[in-house]
């Protein structure tokens, strides 16, 4: 398989989502369009994967590639392509399909529970997992339901935490690819930006969470993960 990775920032970890594709032996072209603009051209890979960012699923001011985005994302979904979309990627997915951004509204850090809707029992994703189970946030956005989009879970703070569009286009807001390592990683490299979301954070918060969640919190990620890779 040969899969279209869009990475929206400059520190991006494929995590949990990377071990699953490689597990497949995924042929991965890797994109930066906050650098160069580039995008993948709709219908060239048989999946296309994007991950998430500290921009808006609105900031086209200041990254002008993000209309681009969002739409190829709707016409990789017409030529039933399996497209996954992570935090930002999830809100840019729903902007694609016409859905309004709502910025700012939703603030979720840390390890939270999110908790699968009864359409997620049949979902070939989602129902990979049981019940509810905690995963990490990281986002102050959210967004309406797309229309003909299927709500597969939610949370609290989020109504729209996962949904699908037909056979294989997740919006997921939830970091599902976010390992242990990887948020001790965001937690060393952004100390201001992670204690502003959960005062305390980088003096105990972080390994406190870590200790009573991540291990379930890797479990749960690797097998959407991999779940969604055997879609496409």
């Amino acid at each position: 398989m040969r899969v279209a990775i869009i990475e929206n920032t400059a520190i991006t970890h494929h995590g949990q989502v990377g071990v699953a594709l490689h597990e497949q032996a995924a042929r991965i072209d890797l994109y930066k369009p906050w650098a160069n603009g580039r995008l993948p051209e709709a219908g060239a890979h048989d999946a296309l994967i994007v991950f998430g960012g500290e921009q808006s699923a609105r900031s086209d001011d200041t990254h002008p590639y993000l209309p681009a985005l969002a739409d190829l994302m709707r016409e990789s979904t017409a030529l039933d392509r399996a497209v996954l979309g992570i935090c930002l990627g999830a809100q840019l997915l729903a902007r694609g399909f016409g859905a309004e951004n709502r910025i700012g509204a939703a603030p979720e850090f840390g390890w939270c529970e999110v908790s699968p809707l009864p359409d997620a029992a049949t979902d070939p994703v989602l129902s990979a997992l049981p019940g509810p189970f905690r995963i990490f946030q990281w986002h102050s956005d959210t967004f309406t339901l797309p229309q003909g989009a299927t709500r597969l879970a939610a949370s609290a703070m989020a109504e729209n935490q996962c949904f699908r569009i037909g056979r294989a286009t997740y919006g997921m807001q939830f970091h599902f690819e976010a390992s242990r390592p990887m948020v001790a990683d965001w937690t060393r490299t952004f100390p201001v930006q992670t204690n502003r979301m959960a005062p305390g954070w980088t003096e105990g918060g972080h390994q406190e969470q870590a200790a009573r969640f991540g291990a379930a919190a890797d479990a749960a990620g690797l097998a959407i993960a991999r779940a969604f890779v055997a879609l496409i």
